[in-house]
C-alpha cells in the first residue's frame, strides 16, 4: 500500500529549492513530490515499506534539514490504463505527427499500447520541415559564403561568386525529405503504429472524427504544433508578406527586406538574407533587440549585426504596409518621426501561435488560453482528463527539445495513471546567429525579481584565447549568481559556438554548482567552453591579466 508523507524541511528559499528537494526526495523513490519553500514541507508518496531514513539523508544530501515526517494516510488507488485491454478502437490518438506527437508515439509503443496517429498536413512537424533544419542549414551556407570573404587570416585568399540561391534551396529540400523519410516515417513502421492522414476534430468529450471515421480512445494526446504569427498590421495582408516558412520557399533572392520581430527568427533570418547579399532592415518594438536576453547580449549582437551592413530600428512600430511597383512600402513610427521604408518584401518574424482551430476542443471540453494555447497543468493533462497536449500548442517554450521531452511524459501519464511532472526550471536556448546566443537559467532581472541577492560577471570575449585563434573577438559570458549561496542562477554567452558551451552551464546549473565549482574545475585549453571557466574566475579576479592558459 502507498502512503502520503508529510515533511518538515528547513533552508529552502525559492522555487529552484523546491526542484531540488523534490529531485533528492525522487531519488530515493518517492513520487508525486510538491515541495514548498514558503511552509517549507515537502509532501509526497512512498510505499508502506520505504526506509524513511533515506529521504531524510537524501534531503540532507541535497543541502537542506530535514524535519518532523508525519505521515498522512493511505493513497487513493489510481485507475491505471491496462494498455491493450481497452475495449475502445486505441489505447492513444496523438493528433499531429512532429516531435512530441513521435516522442509520445515511440513512448506508448514501448509501453505497449495501440497507437493511432493523426496528420492533416506533413508528416514531421515544424522543425524537420520547416523549422530548425532547413534554417539553420541555409544558416550555415550563408557563413560558409560569409566567411569567403571575411574570415581575418593573412596570406589566405578567397574569393566568394554570385549566390545560386535556386540550387541551394534544392539542397535543402533534398536534406528535408532526406530527414523526414529516415527519421520520421521510417519510425512509424519500425514501431509500428498507424497513421492516418486526415484532419482530426473532437465530436465530444470522448470522440474523435477524422475525415468522416469517427474513433474512441482510452486517452488522446494533442501535439498540433504552431504557425507563424502575422500583427494586425494596416496593409499588410493586401501588400503580402513572407514568413520564416516561405522565405526559405522563394525562387530567388530579394534585393531588399524589411524584417518585422528582432527576437530569435528575427535575427536568424535578417543575418540569413544579409550574409547572402539581401540589404536587411530589422525593425522591434521593443527597445532592443533580442529583447528578452541580457541586455550585454542585446547591445553585444545588435553590434555585430550593424556591422554587417544590417539597418536595426528598435522601439519602432510598422503602421502601415502597402504594394509598390517595385516592392513594398513600410511607415514605420520611430522616436524620431514616422519613417517610410522602401523594400523589395516583407518578412514577418513576430512569434508563433498555436495550431489549435477547428479542432473541437470546445467541444471536448479543452480549455484554451487567449492566445489559443491548450491549458494544461503540471503533469500535461488538460481540463479534460481524458485529453493531454504537449509542444508548442500549449504555452511551453517552443524548443524542439521541450515538446519531446513533454510528449513522452504526456504519454508516460496517460497510460500509466502516473503523475509524472513536467520539470521545465532549466531549459537551455540558443539562437543560431553568428556569433551565436545561447542562455540557460535566469536573467539577472528574472533572480532580482525572484529575491535573490545577486552577483554577476561580465567578461568580453576578447579574454579567450580562442576567440583570438578564431580571429573573432565578438562576444561575452555573463554569469548570474546568488551572493547568500554563491550558487549559479543564470549564464549567458554570445560566441560562435555558444550552443555548444551552454549545454555545460545547464548540467552546472541543474546540479547546483556554486561559482566556486566552476572556476575550480579544469576546462580544455583554447575551446570556447573554456569561457565559462574564465567567466566564473572573473568573480574575483581580472582574468585578462591572467596568462593564457593559468590555472
Amino acid at each position: 500500500m502507498a502512503f502520503r508523507w508529510k515533511m518538515r524541511i528547513e533552508g529552502m528559499t525559492c522555487e529552484h529549492c523546491e526542484v531540488s528537494v523534490r529531485r533528492a526526495l525522487e531519488s530515493v523513490g518517492a513520487r508525486d513530490v510538491r515541495a514548498d519553500f514558503r511552509q517549507g514541507e515537502a509532501v509526497f508518496e512512498a510505499d508502506e515499506t520505504a526506509d524513511p531514513e533515506r529521504w531524510q539523508e537524501a534531503v540532507r544530501r541535497a543541502g537542506y534539514r530535514p524535519g518532523e515526517l508525519t505521515r498522512l494516510g493511505p493513497t487513493p488507488e489510481t485507475a491505471s490504463l491496462r494498455v491493450g485491454t481497452s475495449r475502445r478502437d486505441y489505447d492513444l490518438v496523438i493528433i499531429g505527427s512532429g516531435s512530441a506527437a513521435f516522442a509520445a508515439a515511440i513512448r506508448a509503443r514501448d509501453l505497449g499500447a495501440r497507437v493511432l496517429m493523426v496528420e492533416a498536413g506533413t508528416l514531421g512537424g515544424t522543425c524537420v520541415n520547416v523549422g530548425c533544419v532547413p534554417s539553420k542549414f541555409l544558416l550555415r551556407a550563408a557563413e560558409v559564403y560569409h566567411r569567403a570573404c571575411h574570415h581575418g587570416y593573412a596570406g589566405i585568399w578567397t574569393h566568394a561568386g554570385p549566390v545560386d540561391w535556386p540550387a541551394l534551396v534544392a539542397q535543402k529540400d533534398e536534406l528535408v525529405r532526406t530527414l523526414r523519410k529516415e527519421k520520421y516515417a521510417d519510425l512509424v513502421e519500425l514501431y509500428g503504429w498507424e497513421l492516418v492522414q486526415g484532419r482530426a476534430q473532437f465530436v465530444d468529450a470522448e470522440t474523435l472524427a477524422v475525415d468522416g471515421r469517427t474513433v474512441q480512445a482510452s486517452a488522446y494526446i494533442i501535439a498540433t504544433g504552431a504557425s507563424p504569427a502575422v500583427p494586425p498590421v494596416e496593409g499588410l495582408a493586401e501588400a503580402g508578406y513572407l514568413t520564416s516558412t516561405t522565405a526559405m520557399e522563394l525562387e530567388a533572392l530579394p534585393s531588399s527586406l524589411a524584417v518585422i520581430g528582432a527576437n530569435a527568427i528575427g535575427l536568424e533570418m535578417g543575418q540569413l538574407f544579409a550574409r547572402l547579399g539581401v540589404q536587411v532592415t530589422l525593425i522591434e518594438l521593443l527597445p532592443r533587440v533580442a529583447p528578452f536576453e541580457e541586455p550585454e547580449v542585446s547591445e553585444t549582437i545588435a553590434a555585430a549585426l550593424r556591422e554587417e551592413g544590417i539597418e536595426i530600428l528598435t522601439g519602432a512600430q510598422v503602421r502601415r504596409v502597402e504594394r509598390t511597383a517595385a516592392g513594398k512600402r513600410l511607415s514605420v513610427e520611430t522616436g524620431d518621426g514616422l519613417r517610410t521604408l522602401e523594400v523589395a518584401d516583407v518578412l514577418v518574424a513576430t512569434g508563433r501561435r498555436p495550431n489549435t482551430d477547428g479542432l473541437g476542443l470546445d467541444r471536448a471540453g479543452i480549455e484554451t488560453d487567449r492566445r489559443g494555447a491548450i491549458v494544461v497543468n503540471e503533469f500535461m493533462q488538460t481540463t479534460n482528463p481524458r485529453v493531454w497536449a504537449a509542444g508548442d500548442c500549449t504555452n511551453s517554450p517552443q524548443f524542439v527539445y521541450v515538446a519531446a521531452y513533454e510528449g513522452t511524459v504526456a504519454a508516460e501519464n496517460a497510460l500509466t495513471g502516473h503523475r509524472r511532472r513536467v520539470d521545465l526550471s532549466v531549459v537551455p536556448r540558443v539562437t543560431f546567429t553568428s556569433p551565436a546566443i545561447a542562455a540557460v537559467g535566469l536573467t539577472e532581472a528574472q533572480a532580482r525579481a525572484q529575491g535573490y541577492d545577486v552577483r554577476t560577471a561580465v567578461m568580453p570575449l576578447s579574454v579567450l584565447a580562442r576567440a583570438w585563434v578564431d580571429r573573432d573577438t565578438r562576444g561575452l559570458f555573463k554569469v548570474v549568481a546568488d551572493a547568500a549561496t554563491d550558487r549559479l542562477l543564470g549564464v549567458h554567452v554570445v560566441a560562435d559556438s555558444a550552443g555548444e558551451v551552454i549545454y555545460a552551464a545547464q548540467l552546472a546549473i541543474q546540479a547546483g554548482l556554486r561559482v566556486s565549482d566552476l572556476a575550480g574545475m579544469m576546462a580544455p585549453y583554447l575551446t570556447m567552453a573554456e569561457g565559462l571557466r574564465l567567466a566564473a574566475q572573473s568573480f574575483g579576479r581580472d582574468v585578462a591579466r591572467m596568462s593564457c592558459c593559468a590555472g
